[in-house]
């Protein structure tokens, strides 16, 4: 259920609304500050709490809304219709994740195998107008036998990396143990597709306060994929984006996964999360990355993550899909075209400057 204020409301009242509220129907009130509303979310048993009674409550509420949704906090209904935005702070600048704001790039390596390559990629991924570096410290694998991360060890390096360049940080989180050392590197932390219903996981990455990537499981309905990200939003943590990243269907033959564009579109009107899109792992191969990475900047994608290495031939993991420095720089270049055109490419911006 939510609560939509009208406008110019004192915040006092917004404060004397929330905590009555609360009191009352013993519920619990969350606060949404939009760009035209404020929206309180009520959580809790509302099944029997009359709209009527609410909406009498003060003459400041102007209208009560029930959220049909399974995923409530989530849900669009939840802020009223309006998108949310994920703020970063990196050590450079305040990047902005939301429909209402330039699109993201985030590159890197699958696996961070060493500092000499995982800064020279750095640098590379920040010339090209990369704002994050991706790179896996924990790797998990179908095989048991091949390569798994060098762990904790590999963070340091991401830290190096980001000390050479001031890209933010974004790598991924495998085990509830692990979580403290990924967070003290991390700017945003991401949740595999593998993980994607580890509902311990989901509630300790939801408990703490960076912001959280979680990718679609790789069978995951859209329903699925949404609650996933309302176990990590009823835990505290407002700061998700969602990533597709393609999912397991009945042709593997000629790309790695199907990767569901569609999923642009169906989110938008369904919640209002930040989408970021991977097409790398979407199609497994280096050569479609780049018309799907179009693709999905005409679908209004609001960020991108690609892999790129120095040497894709010599990868300890997923070289296949993984752009050398020189075709990511040109797919930059590309990108920007049509980023322009649908008026989502990033401007220099003095402003964001922290």
């Amino acid at each position: 259920m939510i609560v939509i204020l009208k406008n110019g409301t004192p915040a006092e009242e917004i404060t004397r609304i929330s905590e009555g509220l609360s009191e009352v129907w013993e519920v619990k009130v969350e606060k949404s500050i939009g760009k035209h509303k404020v929206i309180l979310g009520i959580i809790g048993d509302t099944a029997t709490i009359d709209t009527l009674q609410i909406q009498e409550f003060s003459p400041w509420i102007q209208q009560v809304m029930r959220v049909q949704k399974p995923f409530k906090r989530v849900s669009r209904e939840f802020r009223y219709g309006e998108a949310s935005e994920v703020i970063v702070n990196t050590p450079n600048e305040r990047v902005y994740f939301g429909e209402h704001h330039p699109i993201v790039l985030v590159a890197g390596p699958c696996s961070v195998e060493n500092e000499e390559m995982i800064v020279e990629t750095a640098k590379c991924v920040k010339a090209a107008g990369a704002k994050f570096l991706r790179g896996g410290a924990y790797k998990p694998r179908t095989s048991p036998y091949a390569f798994q991360g060098h762990g904790e060890s590999a963070l340091g390096l991401l830290a190096a990396a980001r000390e050479a360049t001031g890209l933010g940080i974004i790598t991924e989180v495998m085990d509830t143990a692990d979580l403290a050392a990924v967070a003290r590197v991390a700017d945003v932390i991401q949740v595999g597709a593998r993980n994607m219903q580890n509902f311990a996981l989901l509630k300790k990455v939801g408990a703490q306060d960076k912001p959280v990537l979680l990718k679609r499981g790789m069978a995951a309905t859209i329903d699925e994929w949404l609650m996933a990200a309302e176990y990590i939003m009823a835990s505290g943590n407002p700061n998700v984006i969602l990533c597709e990243r393609g999912i397991r269907t009945f042709d593997s033959k000629y790309a790695r996964n199907t990767l569901d564009l569609s999923v642009i579109p169906v989110l938008r009107s369904l919640t209002h999360l930040p989408i970021m899109i991977d097409p790398s792992h979407g199609t497994g191969k280096s050569e479609y990355v780049p018309p799907m990475a179009a693709a999905a900047i005409a679908a209004g994608t609001d960020a991108l993550m690609i892999e790129v290495h120095p040497n894709p031939a010599r990868a300890l993991s997923d070289g296949p899909q993984s752009l050398t420095f020189e075709r990511f720089d040109r797919l930059a270049h590309e990108m920007s075209i049509i980023g322009k055109v649908v008026g989502r490419w990033p401007q220099p911006a003095l402003a964001n400057v922290i």
